[in-house]
């Protein structure tokens, strides 16, 4: 009786393992990358962010600021210097492909930090670091400092670019990419 009753266990566990492994539970859906390359082998690939329609939320200490209403912003003063930004991210086709982050501070040297993390799904995520001002007071450069999975082993930066929209949209935010492989050692 008891081997039976182990073997039933040990078959309902193989069963479910194969099960599982055939019909997948979770299949996250990965839209085509569009990405163009350029002839010194850097990827270069654009994701923007419509404003007010892609914020998710907004976390800030000024008054009224926050979205959705109700946040609750911590009063601590260490955080009054600090705006956190939590943005649905698209690619040239405007389809939604991810989220993006960023996180706006001032350091103890009263100089602008500025922070993105994008994180695409199926891809990975990318965390980069921006210079505080803007290269040719349109755009603003940024280090990729690291990356997960697809872009684990990539190098290379983004800028991010301020596009002023009409009617109901404000404009929007243009990120652009271009990272490429690290050589290989013969």
């Amino acid at each position: 009786m008891f081997k039976t009753f182990i073997a039933g266990i040990m078959l309902g566990v193989v069963a479910a393992v194969v099960i599982l492994h055939v019909f997948s539970i979770v299949g996250q859906h990965r839209d085509a990358s569009i990405i163009t390359v350029e002839p010194n082998g850097v990827n270069i690939e654009r994701f923007h962010v419509s404003l007010p329609a892609d914020r998710i939320m907004l976390g800030s200490s000024a008054a009224g600021r926050s979205l959705p209403p109700g946040v609750d912003w911590p009063a601590n003063p260490a955080f009054a210097d600090l705006n956190v930004e939590l943005f649905k991210l698209r690619n040239a086709r405007n389809t939604v492909v991810g989220v993006a982050s960023r996180i706006v501070a001032t350091d103890a040297t009263t100089e602008r930090v500025i922070e993105w993390l994008l994180h695409l799904p199926a891809r990975g995520s990318v965390y980069v670091t921006m210079e505080p001002v803007s290269v040719d007071d349109d755009k603003r450069r940024g280090l990729l400092r690291q990356g997960t999975r697809e872009f684990a082993t990539l190098s290379g930066d983004m800028t991010e670019r301020w596009v002023a929209g009409s009617g109901e949209a404000y404009g929007r935010i243009e990120l652009k990419t271009a990272f490429s492989g690290t050589p290989e050692v013969l």
